[in-house]
C-alpha cells in the first residue's frame, strides 16, 4: 500500500517480520508495542532472523513460486480449452450426419432434436404462455393454437389439458400421436415437427394448414360454394390415399378409429390432410386387438358397440360417412339409417330409396349440371355405399378404394339426374345383378369385398 502514511498495531497477538517499508521504519515504537513477537529494524524490536528475512531472496523465491503456479494454470486451462474444442467440433461432427440435408435456419423444426429449448421458449413467448387470444381451436382433452416463430414460420401447437381426472388418457392420447405419426409420412397426413414433455405443459407441434377443418368449410355458406366439386373430389381421393397406406403399407398397420369431418384440415390448395391421431392404434396381428370405444358417434362402425375390437374395418366404414358429408354438404346420418342392415333383404331394403336419385342428395349449394359435376360424384357415391355395408366382411378395403379412385373413368353416358340411388347400393354378397340403365346400356354391378369393378354408366 503505497499511500499508506501511519499504522497502529499496538496491543494485538501479532508476530512475525514486520514490512520493510518506509512506513514501517517511520513509525514510533507506540505503534507496535504489545505484541506477541514481532521482529524488525525499528530501535525497541529484536532483529528478525536470516530465514524470516524479507530480503532479496525471499523475494525471488516467491516470484518462483508465482512463475511455477501461473505456468501450472495456463498449461492446464489449455488442456481444458483443447478437449472442450475436441467435444463440441465431435458433437457438432455426429449432429451433421443425422440432421436432414434440407435442414434449414428457417425451419427450426427440421432440427427440433437439437434446438428443442429455444423453440419451447419461443412457443411460450408467441403464445403468451398458451393465452385464449392464440387459440384456433378446442376439443375434448387438447387445446389448439396458431403461433408464429420469429424465423417467420406458422405452426399449430396442439396443447393437452391438465386434467387429473382423465390425465392417463391424455397420456396415451399423447403417446399414441407421436407413436403413429414417427411411423408414416404421406402428402395426406399432417406432419408432426416435434413435441414437448413438460412438468408443465404438454404439448405437440404440427405443420398449420390455413383452410382449417373439413367441417368448417362445409358449415360456412361461402366457403362452401368456393369449396366446388372437383375440390371435393380430390379430398376425398387424398383421404382414401392416406387410409390405404397406413392399412397396407405400413408395418404394423395403423388404424385411426376417429374418422370425421373435424379430422381432416385442408391448405390453401384444398389438399386434405388426415390429423388428430390421439386415438390411433398399431394393429398387432398376433393379438385381438380388443379397445375401449374412441371415436366420434355419428362416424364410428356400428360393430364397435359390441365387438369392441378395433380393425382397419372401422376406418372404411368411417370413410364411407365422411364420403357421403363431402358430396352431401352435410352429414348422411337420415340417409344411413335408411341403409339396409345385416338382416334385412336386398330388395326391400333398396324400398327405402325408390324414387330418389343422385342429385337428391348433393350438396345443393353446389350447381349440379352435367357439365358441372364431374362424372367421378357417382363413383364416389357408389364407393360410399359399399363401406356402409351392414356386414364388415363384405366392405371393400382401402386399398381397394384408393386404386379405383386413382384410375380414369369414362364419361357419364346418361344424365346425372336419371341416376336412381337404388342403382348405386351396391349387390348383397355373392350375387350380380345385370339390368338395362336408362341409356340402355347393360350395367354390371360387382362392389364384393374383394373386388370393386363398374362398368356401364360409370
Amino acid at each position: 500500500m503505497l499511500s499508506l502514511i501511519s499504522v497502529d498495531i499496538s496491543y494485538n497477538h501479532l508476530e512475525g517480520p514486520l514490512p520493510n517499508s518506509k512506513v514501517f521504519q517511520k513509525v514510533s515504537f507506540e505503534a507496535f508495542r504489545d505484541n506477541n513477537a514481532l521482529c524488525c529494524n525499528i530501535s525497541g524490536l529484536k532483529a528478525c532472523h536470516p530465514k524470516m528475512s524479507d530480503g532479496p531472496k525471499g523475494k525471488k523465491h516467491n516470484k518462483f513460486v508465482i512463475l511455477v503456479i501461473v505456468l501450472v494454470l495456463g498449461i492446464s486451462l489449455f488442456l481444458f480449452g483443447m478437449l472442450a474444442i475436441f467435444f463440441i467440433l465431435h458433437k457438432r461432427a455426429r449432429n451433421k450426419v443425422n440432421e436432414p440435408s434440407h435442414a434449414t435456419k428457417e425451419n427450426l423444426f427440421e432440427i427440433w432434436s437439437y434446438d428443442g429449448k429455444l423453440v419451447y421458449e419461443n412457443i411460450i413467448e408467441a403464445t403468451e404462455n398458451f393465452s385464449t387470444n392464440h387459440f384456433i381451436g378446442v376439443g375434448g382433452y387438447a387445446t389448439v393454437y396458431k403461433v408464429e416463430l420469429p424465423s417467420g414460420q406458422v405452426v399449430a401447437v396442439k396443447k393437452l389439458h391438465n386434467s387429473q381426472d382423465a390425465e392417463l388418457v391424455v397420456v396415451k392420447s399423447f403417446t399414441s400421436e407421436i407413436q403413429a405419426l414417427t411411423e408414416i409420412r404421406h402428402r395426406n397426413i399432417v406432419k408432426l415437427y416435434g413435441f414437448c414433455s413438460h412438468p408443465r405443459h404438454l404439448f405437440l407441434v404440427y405443420e398449420f394448414l390455413e383452410r382449417g377443418s373439413l367441417r368448417k368449410i362445409l358449415s360456412n355458406e361461402k366457403q362452401a360454394m368456393n369449396f366446388e366439386w372437383t375440390k371435393r373430389v380430390n379430398v376425398i381421393q387424398g383421404v382414401a390415399n392416406a387410409l390405404s397406406c397406413m392399412d397396407h403399407d405400413c408395418s404394423p398397420p395403423i388404424i385411426l378409429r376417429d374418422i370425421s369431418s373435424n379430422n381432416i384440415l385442408l391448405d390453401l390448395e384444398y389438399v386434405a390432410h388426415i390429423s388428430d391421431f390421439g386415438t390411433a392404434r398399431l394393429i398387432n396381428p398376433d393379438s385381438s386387438n380388443w379397445t375401449s370405444f374412441a371415436g366420434t358417434f355419428g362416424y364410428a362402425a356400428p360393430e364397435l358397440a359390441f365387438t369392441m375390437e378395433a380393425n382397419e374395418k372401422c376406418d372404411v366404414y368411417s370413410f364411407g360417412v365422411l364420403t357421403l358429408e363431402v358430396i352431401m354438404g352435410k352429414h348422411p346420418g337420415h340417409l344411413i339409417s335408411s341403409l339396409p342392415s345385416s338382416s334385412s333383404s336386398s330388395s326391400s331394403s333398396k324400398s327405402n330409396f325408390e324414387g330418389m336419385f343422385l342429385t337428391d342428395i348433393l350438396d345443393r349449394r353446389l350447381p349440379t349440371s352435367k357439365n358441372q359435376v364431374p362424372h367421378r360424384v357417382d363413383l364416389i357415391a357408389k364407393l360410399a355405399f359399399a363401406c356402409l355395408r351392414a356386414r364388415p366382411q363384405s366392405h371393400p378395403t382401402m386399398q381397394q378404394v384408393s386404386v379405383v379412385l386413382s384410375k380414369q373413368s369414362p364419361s357419364l353416358q346418361i344424365p346425372l339426374n336419371m341416376i336412381s340411388l337404388e342403382q348405386l347400393l351396391p349387390e348383397r354378397k355373392g350375387r350380380q345383378s345385370g339390368r338395362e340403365t336408362a341409356g340402355g346400356r347393360k350395367e354390371e354391378l360387382k362392389v364384393e369385398g374383394v373386388e370393386v369393378g363398374f362398368k356401364g354408366y360409370i
